[in-house]
């Protein structure tokens, strides 16, 4: 009687031979592609429908970049400015596949001058967070990477997008 390691072992050289088959007697399936036959899914015109749809949007407006979200490269803004400043970051006003996360708040309070170290509060007063600007986070639709922030002035700040040429 075989045992089972024996039998197993048996089938794994049988297997094995049977891939050491001879190269050329493999076909490719390049020569199962019939080129004669127009592709289905190709449009040699989509790139212009594509140019066209995109101004219609932008309604003849220019735009400093058109951001795509970093993990799964969906458009996230068409239109939008580039910091001055900080190069990396942009701001928009109209946004394509971005959610607002309502829930969570972040806050950037206004820079005050240094205190002395023993002077220092460290919890914050009632008067100080109605300074504070407030911001919620934005995530992509598709993914729910983080891509930036919306704020009070319902503006969209975007810092960890890709963007190209628009």
């Amino acid at each position: 009687m075989e045992r089972p390691r024996e039998r197993e072992a048996m089938e794994i050289e049988s297997v094995s031979e049977s891939a050491a088959a001879d190269p050329q007697e493999l076909d490719s399936s390049d020569d199962e592609v019939d080129y004669s036959i127009k592709p289905e899914f190709y449009d040699p015109n989509l790139d212009d429908k594509d140019e066209l749809w995109v101004h219609k949007q932008r309604k003849g407006q220019s735009s400093d970049a058109v951001l795509s979200c970093p993990a799964c490269f969906t458009t996230l803004c068409l239109d939008c400015q580039r910091h001055e400043k900080y190069v990396t970051q942009y701001r928009a006003m109209f946004v394509l596949n971005c959610k607002v996360k309502i829930d969570q708040i972040l806050r950037q309070g206004k820079r005050k001058s240094r205190k002395p170290k023993g002077r220092m509060s460290s919890n914050k007063s009632p008067e100080n967070l109605e300074h504070d600007v407030v911001f919620r986070p934005v995530c992509c639709s598709v993914c729910s990477t983080e891509v930036g922030v919306f704020d009070g002035d319902e503006v969209y700040h975007f810092f960890n997008v890709i963007p190209s040429n628009s």
